[in-house]
């Protein structure tokens, strides 16, 4: 008796944990505590402005998580249309800013999936895709792809933070 008991909390708890998928690159050294840049992502989705609220996400997280020096780009770059095209700029035009702020990183990140869900529990639901960048040599140091999906009672923006912790987790010292 005790051991069904058991059994049918340990599958009520997993029943009602939140779904995630993630994928990761193998994590390369980084330089610690170096300048970190976080480009404009792409929005996918047709949520307004999800590439701008992932952003700031990835760069807070950055900043607390990894370097305190993270930069954003001019705020001329930002789209001020409610739905952002694909990448805003060019990968060498990144680059060649991120050189010129002094950064060392350059993520480049794009939304592939940023609302909650239609139905009765109105779930939370995000996509993202993140790469890391090598600002000197342009390569690849890591990349991640993710989706994650929360409670009903969750909030979109936190289950964003989890996911992004997922995702950069192995590039925090």
């Amino acid at each position: 008796m005790r051991r069904r008991s058991l059994l049918i909390a340990t599958a009520a708890v997993l029943s009602l944990s939140a779904c995630s998928t993630v994928q990761r690159s193998s994590r390369s050294t980084l330089q610690p505590n170096a300048v970190w840049a976080v480009a404009p992502f792409s929005n996918h989705t047709e949520t307004p402005m999800a590439g701008r609220r992932a952003q700031s996400i990835v760069t807070e997280w950055l900043a607390a998580s990894v370097s305190p020096s993270v930069v954003t780009p001019p705020v001329e770059w930002l789209d001020e249309s409610l739905f952002e095209k694909g990448q805003l700029r060019s990968t060498p035009e990144l680059l060649q800013w991120a050189q010129s702020a002094g950064a060392r990183y350059l993520v480049i990140g794009q939304v592939s999936e940023w609302r909650y869900k239609v139905g009765v529990d109105g779930e939370p639901a995000v996509g993202l895709a993140l790469t890391v960048l090598d600002v000197g040599s342009g390569q690849r140091v890591y990349s991640a792809v993710g989706g994650k999906s929360g409670f009903s009672r969750e909030s979109l923006a936190g289950v964003a933070q989890k996911l992004v912790r997922e995702l950069l987790g192995p590039l925090a010292p």
